[in-house]
């Protein structure tokens, strides 16, 4: 029995539908179709429900899908292990990361890991939304942010803060200086789509009598929403409002006064860089290795910075 038909079951239940199915492994859907009715065919057991709506798993393909990931995960780790016995790293490592820290942070790493072991090949893809791991085949996943809970493991490489900046000309129109946290609350936003209304955070300050907290509540109505905070970079200094933005995003900008930090006595609550990759038994050696190389070059960054 194919271990391909594993997988395109295995991508099927995880992307909820045929056609995402088929877009998340690079086929037609008429061929996932064919390989699923082939995968019940052979085991002589319907493992999907389908209605006009959406497929569900009947009891048989619960149990089923369970098994078919574990062995889908032994199968990779049998092949990393038989990679691994010729001699360094082989294979591919699959990264995926937003495109700004990973054009900052990802791509110089995985380049250098690149060059230490010539025989694995790198695949790197950005977006801003999170990738499947399991569906769209990603070995580690670099997110940033606060994590969710999820089936995957994570470990945390680095925190960073987020800072609200804008533009000289948009602080200079009538109305709109940020001198207090009410000023700020009540500016014209930039939020990234990711963000859920109400935009609330809560703020810390050191006073004489120690660390004060505040909440902030921008609403539920920004001026403008993006997927990317390069968009929200390039909203803010183009006047349009207030984003809150990574350090390490705008420090150029900053001290070039192109744009300018607000309430900086505030901190808002720090954010990570994680390592996210599946949960599996046995680590595959690449993935291990690539994380463990990605924190050390991200602890020797900051010791240059």
């Amino acid at each position: 029995m194919s271990l391909q038909r594993f997988r395109i079951f295995a991508a099927v239940v995880e992307c909820g539908s045929l056609t995402a199915a088929a877009a998340a492994l690079g086929h037609s859907k008429a061929v996932v179709s064919f390989n699923l009715k082939q995968l019940e065919a052979d085991l002589g057991v319907a493992l999907l429900t389908r209605s006009t709506r959406r497929l569900q798993l009947t009891e048989t393909g619960r149990r089923f899908y369970d098994d078919c990931r574990r062995v889908l995960q032994m199968a990779q780790s049998a092949m990393d292990d038989a990679r691994r016995g010729h001699g360094g790293l082989r294979g591919t490592l699959s990264v995926s990361s937003t495109a700004e820290y990973g054009h900052l942070r990802v791509v110089p790493a995985l380049a250098a890991f690149a060059r230490r072991h010539p025989g694995l090949t790198v695949r790197h893809a950005s977006s801003s939304q999170h990738a499947d791991l399991i569906s769209q085949q990603f070995d580690v996943a670099i997110r940033l942010g606060t994590l969710v809970d999820s089936s995957y493991r994570a470990r945390l490489l680095e925190n960073f803060d987020i800072w609200p900046v804008a533009s000289p000309d948009y602080l200079a129109q009538a109305g709109r200086a940020v001198r207090t946290v009410d000023e700020l609350a009540r500016a014209c936003w930039l939020a990234h789509s990711r963000l859920t209304a109400p935009l609330r955070w809560r703020l810390s300050r050191e006073t004489d009598d120690g660390m004060e907290e505040t909440e902030l509540d921008a609403g539920d109505a920004p001026r403008i929403v993006a997927d990317t905070s390069g968009a929200l970079l390039d909203f803010a200094r183009h006047g349009c409002g207030v984003a809150l933005l990574p350090d390490w995003q705008v420090g150029d900008d900053l001290a070039a006064g192109r744009l300018i930090r607000l309430l900086p006595d505030y901190r808002f609550p720090r954010q990570g860089v994680y390592a996210v990759y599946p949960d599996t038994r046995h680590l595959p050696e690449k993935v291990r290795a690539f994380i463990d190389f990605f924190a050390d070059y991200l602890a020797t960054r900051q010791g240059e910075d």
